[in-house]
């Protein structure tokens, strides 16, 4: 299973032939730069400034999210028209093989991953490590916007699972385990610096995003993962992650594929959540 999710720098590098003095070979994988975080206004800027041979910058705020709304969450699922005319624009065909990247260990690209999977695009994987791990390698960044050919994919949803705010209540209240991605201190309800109330679903599990990975920002090792999320309770039942925007808890859903544990996104979150009155809202660890 994590050779399905995760890249490392030297393979894509190779599989890229970047700094090989060779043509690029037919059916290079698309490499998607999905530079984002918290507060981040940026990352297009940063991508111009260096990125991965070849990669095309996505915007993950106009590209791989809706219109923010207190009934959907900030960053809603794009419709299936606007995520194929996206798709399109990167370059990506049926067929394609897609990796995705970014600089805050895979984080924000995770999103570009769940959301290719969940329109029908089967092989994509994240890169592990992100930018630092193509720069500790000694590989060549390119400067500059990439314009590619357009691509030809047909988005078509329902590839990955997906829960509504009932559902994930119903995990919470005992019917599988609701995973919480945000940080600790947020779940406890110590600070909120976006949403309107502080806290976490009544029952959810506190498991941050951040503890999928090593000191070295690349996913823990498979059997860390596992025993990561064994601690936390996932077994064989139904599993399903929440963050606070449906973003982070995209990672997290790919840790637990490495893990060999299929875990459904709740898309609207905790900013979908804490905008319902009718919503308990639980604080504490």
């Amino acid at each position: 299973m994590r050779e399905r999710v995760l890249v490392d720098a030297t393979t894509l590098a190779a599989d890229l032939q970047v700094g090989g003095g060779a043509d690029p070979v037919e059916g290079r994988p698309v490499v998607l730069d999905v530079r984002w975080a918290l507060g981040m206004t940026d990352g297009h800027d940063r991508y111009r400034a260096g990125h991965v041979p070849g990669a095309v910058y996505v915007d993950l705020e106009t590209e791989l999210a809706a219109h923010a709304s207190p009934a959907a969450g900030r960053h809603p699922l794009p419709s299936t028209s606007a995520f194929q005319q996206a798709a399109r624009r990167w370059g990506v065909s049926a067929g394609s093989r897609v990796v995705v990247y970014d600089s805050v260990g895979g984080t924000s690209a995770a999103r570009a991953w769940w959301l290719l999977r969940y329109f029908g695009v089967r092989a994509v994987r994240i890169l592990d490590g992100g930018l630092a791990a193509w720069s500790a390698e000694g590989l060549v960044l390119e400067p500059g916007d990439v314009t590619p050919e357009p691509g030809d994919v047909v988005a078509q949803p329902g590839g990955m699972p997906v829960l509504d705010a009932d559902e994930a209540a119903a995990l919470a209240s005992g019917a599988g385990v609701l995973l919480d991605a945000r940080a600790a201190e947020r779940y406890r309800g110590e600070v909120e610096p976006v949403d309107p109330q502080a806290g976490h679903v009544p029952g959810a599990v506190s498991a941050p995003t951040t503890e999928n990975l090593g000191a070295d920002g690349r996913f823990l090792s498979t059997a860390d993962l596992r025993r990561r999320f064994g601690a936390l309770g996932v077994s064989t039942g139904s599993t399903g992650v929440y963050c606070g925007s449906g973003v982070t808890a995209s990672h997290e859903v790919a840790a637990l594929a490495v893990a060999g544990v299929d875990a459904a996104l709740y898309p609207g979150s905790w900013s979908q959540w804490s905008n319902d009155p009718a919503r308990e809202v639980a604080t504490g660890a």
